[in-house]
């Protein structure tokens, strides 16, 4: 009994808290879509220094204790209740026909809901008195064109090209996300595309990454913290990273082809990186959607092999629009010259 007292002191055998997570969803005036998770609240703090502390952290994000199988609640006003389920690892996804939900937007487009669990009996104490907030973005009727943006090497350094990974592995692990740099320039960039050439457009931005939904909170810090627009994060579980067949297309790819089926009206600018699949992406997207994609800019690593790999891939392709991103200047000024902006 000594020991127990002794192992639920240093936090081995107390029993965490619950919580919900909701990820910033996209919709449409008639169309619900929103996604997130129920898991233990591991009392992380994202502002934490030192190395020890921050290898907690990161330990904690990535050894969750899931909430499966459990119904939830989610609640845009008194009028308006969806119900949802999490899965076996804790996921939940709210895809519903809802009217009039255009009624409900902020002069950005965000619509807010509240969730909770509609199980109250599971024997934990809920944090937040059960109420959750989340927020769902319906790109704006004045909106010219919607951009979908890589995180990694794009706007975050994280050196996904250096050798087995381990400059992500040290960013990740021993970087607070309140510290991380962003690529010089993005943010204004991204601001200006935001407004749009006539200043007050609200062209949504959509952040997808391979990165897990593990990290969701530290990339949403890092990006509030560095002041770029807000706008849907959009990762993939840890579970498919081992999962995907081969002939499978990326998670990455899936997420932008099923944006742009939400929103055929929009054409979108790409924004990725020339390290990874970012290239191969894009010219698929391009090739499925015809007309589509206004341009994609990709900025340059320092592996002279993969951009030349990447040159060689739209050198075959040249009635897609494609610029090779060395400073953020040179894609202010194309966006400039197009009319983007």
């Amino acid at each position: 009994m000594e020991n127990e007292c002794i192992f639920e002191h240093m936090g081995f055998l107390k029993k965490d808290k619950l919580q919900i997570i909701a990820f910033n969803g996209y919709g449409t005036s008639h169309r619900f879509y929103v996604r997130g998770r129920a898991l233990e609240d591991e009392n992380i703090d994202l502002g934490h220094k030192g190395a020890f502390k921050l290898l907690i952290n990161t330990w904690k994000r990535f050894e969750t204790d899931e909430i499966k199988k459990t119904p939830i609640r989610i609640a845009i006003d008194e009028t308006i209740i969806l119900q949802g389920k999490t899965d076996h690892e804790g996921y939940y996804l709210v895809n519903e026909q809802v009217e009039n939900l255009s009624e409900y937007m902020n002069g950005e487009g965000w619509v807010n809901f509240e969730i909770s669990f509609q199980d109250t009996k599971l024997k934990r104490e809920i944090i937040n008195q059960n109420r959750f907030p989340g927020e769902m973005l319906i790109p704006s009727a004045k909106a010219k064109f919607g951009v979908i943006s890589d995180i990694d090497d794009t706007i975050l350094h994280t050196g996904v090209v250096s050798s087995l990974k381990w400059k992500v592995i040290i960013n990740t692990m021993f970087k607070r996300a309140t510290s991380r740099k962003p690529l010089e320039g993005a943010a204004e960039f991204y601001h200006l595309l935001h407004q749009g050439k006539a200043g007050e457009e609200a062209n949504p931005i959509f952040y997808v990454s391979h990165s897990p939904w593990n990290l969701y909170r530290y990339l949403e810090l890092f990006l509030t913290i560095n002041k770029f627009p807000k706008g849907p994060i959009l990762l993939r579980s840890m579970s498919s990273f081992t999962r995907r067949k081969r002939s499978e297309k990326p998670q990455k790819q899936k997420e932008i082809t099923g944006i742009l089926n939400t929103y055929p009206q929009l054409s979108f600018i790409l924004i990725g990186d020339s390290g990874e699949k970012d290239a191969d992406i894009y010219i698929e997207i391009a090739k499925l959607f015809p007309n589509r994609v206004k341009a994609i800019y990709l900025r340059s690593v320092s592996d002279g092999r993969r951009m030349a790999r990447v040159s060689n891939l739209f050198s075959a392709h040249k009635n897609i629009p494609f610029l090779m991103v060395n400073k953020t200047e040179e894609a202010i000024a194309h966006a400039k010259e197009q009319g983007f902006i």
